[in-house]
């Protein structure tokens, strides 16, 4: 047998040689303006300064011209900044940090299993499992109601569960910014399983006693990747109402939704999903950009609803026996790559290098014309952002995404984090993500962030924020007292 071949992509040489691609690519029009106002001085350094007098004074300026020609500039000028978009800031967030005595060991987790589904052994072995490969955490928490045995689900512990996590996270914000309710000109409340009358925005808007013209919006069922459609409908809002604050909360009640069957396609959501919450202001006041921590680059959605198997891979419905819960297909992370891959199909030229944009159609070209069988290239995502905000579904999830998308240990140690410390907090998790990143000091000015998250339906949606200031370690964020022991080691298999 031959030597085994050395691997030519690790050379020092090759990697010399992309990164001259990538320069060269990347600031060409810079390289070529460079020579022209070069010999554009040359040659007047080489005229003289007496023959520039000479043509200039040679012109004949008309009053009427010049005055056109001013007029045509102010106009132009004023369609120019009354067509552009209002920029939308990120003011300030905040993430509800759950009670102590919430928490869920697995031991408890399990113990309170084994009692709940004692006739049934084969779910209790089907969980453990589940739970030893999840990537959670010891500290992860669950409602109240959940620590029943068995659990009550009533109507009155749910509305018990949102008011504390979205009470708690509005509050919080409200004192880190200054901000009073009175103040709030659009608020849009998402979540996706727990759907009451009134709703859960008039909930808010009773509860701080909001504006009568106030514009509350309440979006439900859809899924882990509402958080940033919320903030889409905010900006949109924003768009069309100067002078405005949008609040935006983003939660998923566990009370109601705890599933008491033995369906295993089911019983995944009970060992992943956890309390969480968080409030984020968003403004398009000129004058909150010097405070601001962030600016809303670019926001794309993805939609698959249109395939059966994409609509139905995360569906609630009833079990054999009756009992309702949230069904997990199989074929949840191929429908996942599939939304993802149309995302960054539309994102990527938003944000990718000149350099990496030709490669990918050199490639889609050679694939065309020369070898259909031959490998897509995947666009280097990390010239394009300096952080990544995961959603944190699963371990299956961020494995797949940092497999697909070429990224490293770091890149991914927010995601991976936050699930391990939380689990996973549905539409809330990339802003507990977004909050690890700054208490690790990590954040520095005009350092972009994007933001992927997956929801039923089946949707992908992207968010690219770019941040306005270098981020101090914040003294009120839910990492406040672990940050210090992450990141820690997550073995693959944690066993019970």
């Amino acid at each position: 047998m031959p030597p085994t071949l050395p691997n030519f992509s690790n050379s020092v040489k090759l990697k010399y040689v992309k990164r001259g691609y990538q320069c060269l690519v990347n600031h060409l029009l810079t390289f070529l303006l460079i020579p022209l106002m070069a010999g554009i001085l040359l040659e007047v350094l080489r005229v003289g300064p007496e023959e520039i007098l000479n043509l200039w004074s040679s012109l004949q300026f008309d009053l009427v011209h010049v005055l056109c020609s001013v007029f045509l500039i102010v106009i132009i000028a004023t369609i120019y900044f009354m067509s552009r978009p209002r920029p939308i800031y990120l003011v300030d967030y905040s993430c509800f940090k759950p009670p102590y005595t919430c928490r869920v060991p697995f031991s408890t987790f399990m113990e309170h299993s084994k009692l709940i589904n004692k006739d049934n052994p084969k779910s209790i072995e089907f969980q453990m499992r589940i739970l030893e490969r999840s990537g959670l955490g010891e500290e992860t928490c669950l409602p109240p109601a959940i620590h029943y045995i068995p659990p009550t689900p009533t109507m009155e512990a749910a509305r018990t569960e949102a008011e504390l996590v979205i009470f708690s996270a509005i509050d919080n914000l409200f004192n880190k910014t200054g901000i009073k309710a009175k103040d709030i000109d659009i608020l849009v409340v998402n979540c996706s399983l727990f759907s009451p009358t009134p709703s859960l925005s008039a909930m808010v808007v009773n509860k701080y006693k909001m504006r009568s013209n106030v514009r509350s919006f309440n979006l439900s069922g859809m899924g882990c990747s509402a958080g940033l459609l919320s903030v889409d409908l905010a900006r949109d809002l924003l768009q069309v109402h100067p002078n405005s604050f949008a609040l935006v909360v983003s939660t998923e009640i566990i009370t109601p939704n705890y599933y008491r069957g033995n369906n295993r396609a089911m019983l995944l959501p009970n060992c992943l999903f956890r309390m969480g919450c968080a409030a984020i202001l968003l403004s398009n006041r000129r004058k909150d950009s010097w405070r601001a921590k962030y600016r809303l680059v670019h926001l794309v959605r993805t939609h698959k609803g249109a395939d059966d198997k994409a609509y139905r891979c995360v569906y609630e419905e009833e079990d054999p026996q009756g009992k309702v819960g949230i069904s997990l297909s199989k074929d949840l992370m191929a429908i996942a790559g599939e939304a993802l891959k149309s995302n960054i199909t539309t994102i990527g030229p938003l944000v990718l290098p000149a350099s990496e944009q030709l490669l990918f159609l050199f490639t889609l070209i050679g694939r065309k014309l020369l070898d259909p069988k031959r490998k897509p290239y995947i666009p280097d995502f990390k010239q394009a952002f300096d952080h990544f905000c995961i959603h944190a579904g699963g371990r299956a999830v961020i494995d797949e995404l940092q497999k697909n998308l070429q990224l490293s240990a770091e890149h991914v140690e927010a995601s991976r984090m936050a699930l391990h410390r939380f689990g996973n907090t549905s539409s809330s998790s990339l802003w507990y993500e977004l909050a690890y990143i700054e208490a690790k000091g990590r954040m520095k000015k005009g350092d972009r962030v994007w933001q992927i998250a997956f929801g039923s339906g089946f949707k992908c949606n992207s968010a690219v924020w770019k941040c306005n200031r270098t981020i101090k370690v914040p003294t009120d964020s839910p990492w406040l007292d672990c940050i210090d022991r992450y990141p820690v080691h997550i073995p693959e298999i944690v066993k019970l």
